[in-house]
């Protein structure tokens, strides 16, 4: 399964492109533009596994630095401070991941 094949490759574009410049990246205003706000909880779990590179059940911190790659190959990596951001953002816990049932992604 793709990313496209859940979210329109048209509000992708769009919001990668929104964020291109480094330290731009706002996640609520991403999830938003690329239409996970209108998704079921089961759409989003099936991104969140898309994005869970190495299918461990939670997105660590080296697989939220790429991200926007998740969404389009071409993307860029977020920078440190996007990705400590959203970190903080999503890890409900404090365990340095954020899990498919106690992430805000």
């Amino acid at each position: 399964m793709s990313m496209t094949d859940l979210l329109s490759a048209e509000d992708i574009k769009k919001a990668v492109g929104t964020f291109a410049a480094a330290d731009s990246f706002d996640h609520k205003k991403f999830f938003q533009m690329v239409g996970l706000k209108k998704k079921t909880p089961d759409e989003v779990k099936k991104v969140f596994h898309i994005l869970d590179k190495d299918k461990s059940g939670f997105i660590e911190e080296d697989e939220l630095g790429s991200i926007l790659k998740g969404f389009t190959a071409g993307a860029r990596d977020l920078s440190t401070k996007e990705t400590k951001t959203l970190m903080a953002a999503g890890d409900k816990d404090g365990d340095g991941k954020i899990g498919v049932e106690g992430g805000s992604l």
